[in-house]
């Protein structure tokens, strides 16, 4: 999982008839020993932590593959259980060294300043002026534009990280992500964030800073360029203490009061131009990885509604070898994150192929790459259908780092409620005597945080479990998040409670399989941000 402030065949008559029934005839035999032998197997130290465009990652899709072939699946891909994916790195290149020039005062990377690397330009001398947006957020929906009445054409925007305080937590998550794109939209080649009190306060800016040393991985689009969502937003950086300052001189506002401004229930800063140049200059050096996506398809048995699909998904790589890591291990095995999630999604695959009843709709199982460099293995999906002619995806479930070390009482099913998907996991998890609770953790804007939200963002509906606090869920969720979570303890000596993940199949293998059998494919519901902002044309559901 990817967090940032710590970081889911009777007959065809029958089935036809009764879905449901059939369903509940086709009890899957699961077992928390066979997913304990995957998970052990894939955060086995042999396979170096599974970082994506390694060989240890491609030991672990090969296993993927040898499990999908025993169950008899069948490959999505003609002749072949993989889908390539290229990984471009970029990293910053030391001589000459990076830096942000604010009115001809020039700041060096990694002081009051974060710079990262940009795989698209080898060489950067960028200048332009400079405008501050607020949050830089833009919605029609919400009936938000921090960029009206703002000229930005070939300047930088500087805006604020986050989104206001009290905004709905999944909307405000999604805006943030997208500000580089309200940013394109409005003219801008840059986008310089000052980071919030709220956000230094969950994340402080020395961590800030050391991840924009980290490299930048992206994909190559069919172009041969490292793959940007925004490619006219040329210039990225983040800056804090003198930096800001330099650049809101001469403005008449303070760094100190447009934070202070921000964190006030509802506030919106307006914009306005800054009397100061940005100047960014940078070099990168960008090396390529091959690696690739897991896939296997279940067809359907309803002629009528085999061409639609439901995948169910889980992400295959984690963090590698770390040789700058305190202590003698080095390995960061990812036995929860997400050995788990991949375990479980074979569990389910095994309980499918065995029923003895094929579901109505066509399943695709995929195991992918690159989630922990920023959901790209699922991006590349998502963007490069493998769906025969005339098929569609339809709805989505992720398996990503469900906590197994308690026997959970409840689940956090994310997405639920924007779309027909909520009664379904429901249902499923009534069925093995699980309740549903809402977001513990509504600060985290986990649902746009996942592999599944590449598929929202294509306008699929999704859902995405997480074990819950009820009981002594809360101890041991927020344990592993401050002790264990990307960290070499993250093994196979954590404390599994293997009848708690035997469990947590069950419940996906209902959600999927009621997904497969219902009459009608999942909607979002009318009225819905996410539905609204990404299938607007698509039919939707009055929500109960």
């Amino acid at each position: 999982m990817r967090l940032r402030s710590f970081a889911f065949a009777s007959s065809l008559a029958l089935t036809l008839a009764t879905p449901s029934l059939a369903s509940a005839q086709a009890a899957p035999a699961i077992t928390g020993e066979a997913i304990r032998a995957d998970i052990g197997f894939l955060a086995d130290d042999l396979l170096e932590g599974r970082d994506a465009g390694t060989r240890g990652y491609d030991i672990a899709a090969r296993y993927v593959a040898a499990r999908f072939e025993t169950l008899g699946l069948q490959q999505a891909l003609p002749n072949s259980w993989y889908q390539p994916v290229t990984l471009a790195v970029a990293r910053l290149d030391k001589a000459p060294p990076p830096s942000l020039t604010i009115g001809g005062r020039r700041f060096a990377n990694g002081d009051d300043v974060a710079i990262g690397a940009f795989g698209r330009e080898p060489r950067q001398s960028i200048e332009a002026q400079a405008v501050f947006v607020g949050f830089g957020l833009k919605s029609d929906r919400e009936k938000i534009n921090d960029y009206a009445g703002l000229d930005l054409k070939g300047k930088f925007a500087v805006a604020l990280s986050g989104s206001p305080v009290g905004m709905p937590s999944e909307i405000g998550a999604h805006l943030a992500a997208e500000k580089s794109l309200a940013a394109q939209q409005a003219g801008a080649i840059g986008l310089i964030t000052i980071p919030s009190a709220s956000m230094l306060a969950r994340t402080p800016w020395d961590k800030l800073r050391e991840r924009a040393q980290s490299p930048m991985v992206s994909w190559i689009d069919k172009s041969g360029q490292p793959y940007v969502r925004t490619p006219a937003i040329r210039g990225t950086g983040t800056v804090t203490g003198a930096a800001a300052d330099a650049l809101l001189a001469g403005s008449g506002k303070s760094l100190a009061m447009i934070r202070t401004q921000a964190e006030k229930k509802g506030a919106r800063p307006k914009g306005f131009a800054l009397k100061q140049s940005i100047r960014i200059d940078r070099a990168s050096s960008v090396e390529t990885a091959p690696s690739r996506n897991v896939l296997a398809v279940l067809p359907g048995s309803d002629p009528a509604l085999a061409h639609e699909y439901v995948l169910l998904m889980a992400h295959l790589d984690h963090l590698g070898v770390k040789e700058d890591t305190k202590g003698p291990d080095k390995v960061y095995n990812g036995a929860m994150d997400n050995a788990s999630g991949v375990a479980t999604m074979l569990a389910v695959a095994k309980a499918f192929a065995e029923s003895g009843e094929r579901p109505r709709r066509s399943i695709l199982f995929a195991a992918v790459t690159a989630e922990e460099d920023g959901l790209l293995g699922s991006q590349f999906l998502a963007k490069n259908p493998v769906l025969p002619a005339g098929a569609k995806l339809v709805g989505v479930v992720n398996l990503d780092m469900p906590i197994l070390t308690y026997d959970f009482q409840d689940v956090v099913a994310f997405g639920a409620e924007h779309s027909t998907l909520g009664p379904i996991v429901a249902k499923a998890a009534r069925a093995e005597g699980v309740s549903l609770s809402p977001d513990p953790l509504p600060a985290e804007g986990l649902f746009t945080r996942s592999d599944h939200y590449r598929f929202v963002q294509e306008g699929v509906p999704a859902v995405f479990l997480m074990t819950g606090f009820a009981g002594p869920g809360k101890e041991a969720f927020e344990h592993f998040l401050k002790t264990d979570y990307h960290q070499p303890s993250d093994q196979m000596s954590l404390p599994f409670h293997w009848e708690a993940a035997a469990k947590f199949a069950k419940v996906n293998y209902a959600i999927a399989r009621e997904i497969a059998d219902e009459q009608e494919a999942p909607r979002w519901y009318k009225g819905d941000f996410f539905g609204a902002a990404f299938a607007p044309d698509a039919l939707k559901a009055v929500k109960p």
